[in-house]
């Protein structure tokens, strides 16, 4: 990897040094839209934060930030660091009570947002809901078009884009600069409210060193280098896309192209006339590709690297990236809000390991399983213990904001993350998520870990993709239920020939009792499946 050197160790001198060190190189590209070099990228960001400053934003502050993938997310987010703010990312799939509710919980002193996005009028929702509530918004909204061809309202207390960069007239260079120097490695660098698929969500705080720790482990597993160009369809609200994607790039000196919401047809054409490199995504990202009747009229061989993982990961899917869509190197990864990125696959991988692990420690991560809940095989065949997973390192949140009793239950007096997610390591020192410790069920007495369950199905030619539940059963306690999308280029497989394949390779207590097809399934913004969902509707 070349990237900028261990030493930057807070974001606003990540931005300053990738724009001594890359630039003219292009550092962010819309699709049909404005391109930033690396050091236009730095004009922008000082813009921002002179903006920022003159709007009365002190070091400290939360900045929220409720917006799909675009150039503004860029550099207002980096544009907040740089004044010293904390950045508070929201999730463009919120309600406006949902987004109202991160943005008083963070206290978040400004706000930007997309107005319209997805066809909603986002600063009207999030008005309304503070209405309704009897609350306040923050002091400084500032309403972004990221639509083509829309435009902000001027009638509002909001800000357009364009008429808040306007104010950064008021606030000389030399303070953005003044402002981005004293910030420090320790500072809280970012807020970032877990995905709330077991109850309300929390917000996991990390200090700038953190960010860039994993940012930069990320980066040197996946070999990422200046002349990536990268197709970022993960959220930037979300952990991955903007650490592993926004920061990866920015300490590397490769090519963002950010796109608002995933359109399998659009991705390709993208790809394509950009020579896309680096393209990560959920397994579904890149099945829906591979049966896109679209797929064979598009040169897509520029692709060498995906990283992947939130599902099951079929090793027929591995393999099938390799030869039809010409990754050079397929990885997978395991992390989550409160430590981001803990494990990767290495290029070299095999198909195998790649699905059936997702790789070993990394980012200065130590990893050990909790108590045993029963023996296992790894990949290699070789015994395991199976328990929940424990993880300790330097980039493991600093806690939960205003929440001591959610932070001391998740973080032990040894400095171990409790995960809540149950796994093993094999000798090799690579790790397989089995499941969640919430998701397994008990069926006639013995545990049921429904990924396992998945990933025999995953092996059937009809299936696209399943998740599987348990479910109250008045005989057994609680059996399966298999919630299936059908492969649409293979032959329709019915619920009977679904149970009957599942016996070959599991045990009766094991094999699903139902099975229900659904076009598709309810996801969270990392791709992740919400079985909590599917739990409610089986009930």
């Amino acid at each position: 990897m070349d990237g900028l050197d261990d030493s930057i160790r807070t974001i606003p001198a990540a931005v300053r040094a990738a724009a001594e060190t890359y630039g003219n190189r292009l550092a962010v590209a819309e699709p049909g839209g404005q391109a930033l070099t690396f050091r236009d990228l730095l004009g922008q960001v000082r813009t921002v934060a002179r903006a920022m400053i003159a709007g009365g934003i002190e070091p400290g502050d939360r900045v929220a930030f409720w917006s799909p993938n675009t150039r503004h997310w860029v550099a207002g987010a980096l544009g907040a660091l740089y004044a010293g703010a904390t950045l508070v990312p929201v999730n463009t799939r919120f309600t406006g009570p949902e987004a109202l509710d991160v943005t008083h919980r963070s206290r978040a002193r400004a706000l930007f947002v997309a107005d319209p996005f997805l066809g909603a009028d986002r600063y009207a929702l999030l008005a309304a809901a503070a209405a309704e509530a009897g609350a306040g918004l923050p002091g400084l909204v500032i309403a972004i078009a990221v639509e083509p061809g829309a435009r902000v309202a001027d009638s509002r207390p909001a800000l357009g884009w364009e008429r808040f960069l306007d104010r950064a007239a008021e606030v000389p260079e030399r303070v953005a600069d003044e402002r981005a120097a004293a910030v420090g490695p320790g500072d809280v660098s970012d807020i970032l409210f877990t995905s709330g698929t077991t109850g309300r969500s929390k917000g996991a705080m990390s200090a700038h060193g953190q960010a860039l720790g994993v940012a930069r482990a990320w980066a040197a597993c996946a070999g990422l280098t200046s002349a990536d160009r990268y197709l970022i369809v993960n959220p930037f609200f979300h952990s991955f896309g903007y650490k592993a994607g926004i920061l990866a790039c920015l300490l590397t000196g490769a090519a963002i192209f950010p796109q608002q919401t995933f359109d399998v047809a659009a991705a390709m054409r993208l790809i394509e006339s950009e020579r896309i490199t680096v393209f990560p995504g959920a397994p579904t990202v890149y099945a829906s590709i591979l049966d896109h009747p679209e797929r064979p009229d598009r040169d897509l061989s520029s692709l060498r690297l995906a990283v992947t993982g939130a599902a099951v990961v079929p090793a027929a899917l591995v393999e099938r990236m390799r030869a039809e869509l010409s990754f050079d190197t397929v990885l997978t990864a395991y992390g989550l809000t409160e430590a981001v990125v803990v494990t990767m696959c290495r290029p070299g991988d095999d198909p195998r390991t790649v699905a059936a692990t997702s790789g070993r420690a990394t980012a200065g991560f130590e990893i050990t399983i909790g108590p045993a809940g029963q023996r296992a095989r790894g990949p290699t065949g070789a015994a395991t213990e199976t328990g929940e997973i424990l993880l300790r390192g330097p980039n493991v949140m600093l806690g939960y904001l205003d929440d001591d009793a959610a932070t001391a239950e998740a973080i032990d007096a040894d400095g171990w993350l409790h995960t809540g997610d149950v796994g093993h390591l094999d000798e090799r020192g690579y790790l397989a998520i089995t499941d969640r410790l919430k998701d397994m069920y008990i069926c006639g007495g013995f545990n049921v870990y429904p990924a396992e369950v998945e990933q025999v199905l995953a092996r059937h030619p009809g299936v696209a993709e399943s998740v599987v539940i348990g479910i109250p059963d008045g005989r057994l306690g609680e059996v399966g239920k298999a919630f299936v999308v059908p492969r649409p280029s293979a032959p329709w497989a019915s619920a009977a020939e679904l149970i009957e394949f599942c016996r070959a390779s599991l045990a009766n207590y094991k094999i699903p009792r139902h099975v229900e097809f659904r076009a598709e399934l309810p996801r969270n913004p990392a791709g992740k499946p919400l079985k909590r969902l599917l739990r409610q509707e089986s009930r």
